[in-house]
This record gives structure tokens, C-alpha cells and sequence, in this order.
């Protein structure tokens, strides 16, 4: 017997939460949403460790927002904000936590003795180029610190507001190892509006990454989520891929949607109004948890594989865009720019 989604999204805590925080008043900020705020607050740390246990290419992250107006249904990050006394669903997208201190922190923090100058990790949680960036600036004051300090780092976004920092991130990749990758799961502008409603169209997420092959440092592109049932047929598959590799894309990686607890029920609660047909494949398909079982991805992997050799892709493998390369940007510029 399957076992169906859950319906509902959870209910919102008691008052005190588990992060004991009590928020201060909101500030109306433009998201995806009309109701959106921005809840200031001064953190008391900006460097994150990752558990080792999470098997992830990487060790540090930062991350200055918590909750995100690109309101992307299936976000994964979304159960994070039930920690705050707020939901996962609305609240998530409207309720955006800034940290307007994180510039100022990771200055200090880097400058301890004990800072070895590992590789930092930004857009692992929620989006750092939401809209909320463009009034806050806080990823362009991060960005100073990080070339000040010559600190190895990796952007992901679907922002295409990181161009308002090109200079910013040109100048650090000539003292450091720096890359950059773009989130585009699929080019179909009407499932863009459903599902990623306050997000850059992914034309204009492409147009990012020609900018930055233009300026010589490349840009990855993750191929995610891709949508069972939605996004995820050869002659989608196809259509996207073709479009990643006409913007220059240095590498490009796909992944699987995922349903972690928080965005699978408000996923759930979007995908039974919009595309109901779609509820017994969902059911069979994350039946046992988060991920879909591995035959499902090798298909997805195999159809993308396929689409990269029709149109002229690379068949060495993909490097992770988190895995930042070991010569700074600049001699690798060079080496490029000598081939032609």
C-alpha cells in the first residue's frame, strides 16, 4: 500500500520557538509575494559549519537571509523557518529574516588567528540575490570582506542581481579561487510563473551566465529541480540543456527534485490544486522519503547525458561548482585567452 503525502503543512509552534527568538518588527520589502516584510536582526555569528555527517563539498557556509521571496514551491529550506515561530509555507516566502550585520561579523570572524581561509559556501540554504538584496546589499559588502581577505568562495542563485556585483566578484578572483553557478531546472516560462513565481524568468538566469563567460570567469549551471511529470520529458530535457549550453555554461550538473519536510507538504499543497493528475506518480515516487529512488535519477542523469552529446556538450565529467579551482581565476583567464 502507498502511503499519499501529507495534506497539510504543520502547525505553527508555540510561542517562544525552538530557536527562542523573538523577532522584531517588520519592514515592508518588494518579494514574491504583496504582503512581503524583511524582520532585521543583528546575528550573533555569520560562519556556519557543516556537519561532517552531511556529506556535502563543503565546510563553511554564510547565509544573510533566512526565508526567501522567490517563493519557489519546492524549496528545501523551507522547514527552517518553523524554528522561528513562523510556518513553512506563506511566512517563508513573505517573512524574510536579514541579517544586516553579516558584513560586519564575517570581517571579525575572518580575521581571527584561528581562520585557516577555508572555501565559503553562499546560496546553500536560501538565496542570497533575492529581491531583498537589492535593498539590503549585504552580499555586496560580504563580497568586499571576502576579496579583502583573498577567501576562496562559491556562489549559487538564481538572482540576477549577483551582476550588480560582477566587479565585486572579478576583483576577489584575481587574489583567490572563486566560482560562481546559476540554478535553471527548466526554460518552460509557464511552469517558471507556477512554481518559482518571484524568481528571475530563466532566460534571464541564462543571460547571467553569458555575462560572466563573457568576463572570463565561467559560470556553472545546476539543472535543478527537475520536475517529475513537469520538466522532466526527453524533449524538455532537451530544450533546456540546448539553451544552458547556447549561454556558455562552463559545467552543467542535474539534479532530481527533492522533498525534504516543509516544502513536501507545501509542494503537495500546490501539486494537488494545479496538476492533481500528477499525485500517483508523486505517491510512488517519494513514497520512502526525500528522494526519488535511484533508477528514476539515472533515467533523468542518462536523458541529459544524451541532450549534452546531441548539442555539442562536454562528455569529461562534471566537476561540483562548490569544489572551487585550485588556480585563481585570473591565470586561468590566461591559459584560456592563449588558446585563441
Amino acid at each position: 500500500m502507498t502511503r499519499e503525502l501529507p495534506l497539510a503543512l504543520p502547525e505553527r509552534p508555540a510561542a517562544g520557538g525552538r530557536a527562542g527568538l523573538r523577532l522584531p518588527d517588520p519592514v515592508p520589502i518588494e518579494a514574491g509575494t504583496d504582503d512581503a516584510f524583511a524582520i532585521e536582526i543583528h546575528a550573533k555569528s555569520i560562519l556556519n559549519r557543516v556537519p561532517s555527517a552531511s556529506r556535502v563539498p563543503m565546510e563553511w557556509t554564510i547565509n544573510p537571509y533566512r526565508g526567501c521571496g522567490h517563493a519557489c514551491r519546492y524549496c528545501f529550506a523551507r522547514n527552517t523557518h518553523t524554528y522561528l515561530d513562523l510556518d513553512a509555507g506563506h511566512d517563508f516566502d513573505s517573512k524574510i529574516v536579514v541579517k544586516v550585520n553579516a558584513a560586519a561579523l564575517l570581517r571579525r570572524e575572518l580575521a581571527s588567528p584561528s581562520w585557516t581561509g577555508a572555501p565559503i559556501a553562499m546560496g546553500t540554504n536560501t538565496d542570497p540575490y533575492q529581491r531583498a538584496e537589492g535593498r539590503y546589499r549585504i552580499m555586496r559588502e560580504i563580497l568586499a570582506v571576502l576579496r579583502d581577505h583573498a577567501n576562496p568562495f562559491s556562489i549559487l542563485t538564481k538572482g540576477t542581481l549577483i551582476l550588480r556585483d560582477l566587479d565585486l566578484i572579478l576583483a576577489a578572483a584575481e587574489v583567490t579561487r572563486v566560482s560562481v553557478a546559476v540554478s535553471v531546472g527548466s526554460v518552460d516560462e509557464r511552469l517558471w510563473r507556477d512554481v518559482e513565481p518571484g524568481a528571475p524568468s530563466p532566460l534571464r538566469r541564462l543571460d547571467v551566465v553569458r555575462r560572466f563567460a563573457d568576463a572570463g570567469l565561467g559560470c556553472s549551471v545546476l539543472m535543478a529541480p527537475i520536475l517529475p511529470g513537469l520538466s522532466d520529458s526527453p524533449e524538455q530535457i532537451d530544450r533546456t540543456v540546448a539553451a544552458i549550453l547556447e549561454a556558455g555554461a562552463a559545467n552543467l550538473t542535474p539534479l532530481v527534485l527533492h522533498l525534504r519536510p516543509g516544502a513536501r507538504e507545501w509542494y503537495h499543497r500546490w501539486l494537488s490544486r494545479e496538476h492533481p493528475r500528477l499525485l500517483p506518480l508523486y505517491e510512488r515516487l517519494y513514497r520512502n522519503g526525500a528522494y526519488a529512488p535511484r533508477s528514476y535519477q539515472s533515467y533523468v542523469v542518462d536523458l541529459v547525458e544524451a541532450a549534452k552529446r546531441r548539442h555539442g556538450g562536454s562528455r569529461a565529467p562534471e566537476r561540483n561548482f562548490r569544489e572551487v579551482s585550485e588556480a585563481p581565476a585570473r591565470e586561468a583567464r590566461a591559459d584560456q585567452l592563449s588558446l585563441l
